[in-house]
């Protein structure tokens, strides 16, 4: 049996994450292999723990350093990283080595790139008077959030909506669309 083993990389919370491998708990084709974040207090580590699912913490230098993260990743035989909640821009040499998808809480091309991440992106939305919002899934390139599109869904913004409401919206979408939209990837293209 083919086995295709995913990374998540998240820095925080990572209840995405845990979507994800709750999702995949019993699918024996696909497997979370492991968490990685930047974040030594980030709580997802905690939920990797509470899954038994093995995790790294990785510093800046780490991170770029052309061998470290993508050794450990290979040695592991991971063949899809996901980006849960994972802030940093994303090196040439893990981009090179790996495929690599993200899952971005707007309608890009619209509020994308650096900083535009969680609350910042939802406060923009409702400060520009956006009437939809929704979920980005894409592949990973070397600028902030301008790989491919992969797929899209679409939330309203009503007049009366505040961040954090399209913020729940926007959560809704990724629970309910992310793990799938991985499983299709790692079907389709991996």
């Amino acid at each position: 049996m083919d086995v295709r083993r995913i990374a998540i990389f998240a820095s925080g919370s990572g209840s995405n994450a845990q979507n994800i491998i709750e999702y995949f708990a019993d699918n024996k084709s696909f497997i979370i292999d492991s968490i990685w974040t930047n974040n030594p207090d980030a709580y997802v580590l905690e939920r990797a723990r509470k899954f038994g699912i093995n995790s790294f913490v990785f510093s800046r230098e780490d991170f770029k350093n052309p061998g470290f993260v993508v050794e450990k990743l290979q040695m592991r035989n991971i063949n899809l990283i996901v980006l849960a909640g994972f802030l940093w821009l994303i090196p040439s040499n893990l981009i090179q080595n790996f495929r690599i998808i993200n899952i971005h809480p707007a309608l890009l091309p619209k509020y994308g790139g650096k900083g535009m991440f969680g609350m910042n992106v939802h406060k923009a939305v409702v400060e520009n008077r956006e009437t939809e919002s929704g979920i980005s899934i894409h592949f990973v390139n070397e600028k902030y959030d301008e790989g491919e599109i992969i797929f899209q869904a679409v939330c309203p913004v009503l007049p009366v909506d505040s961040p954090e409401d399209v913020a729940e919206k926007v959560h809704q979408l990724e629970y309910k669309y992310f793990p799938g939209v991985i499983e299709k990837v790692l079907r389709e293209y991996i």
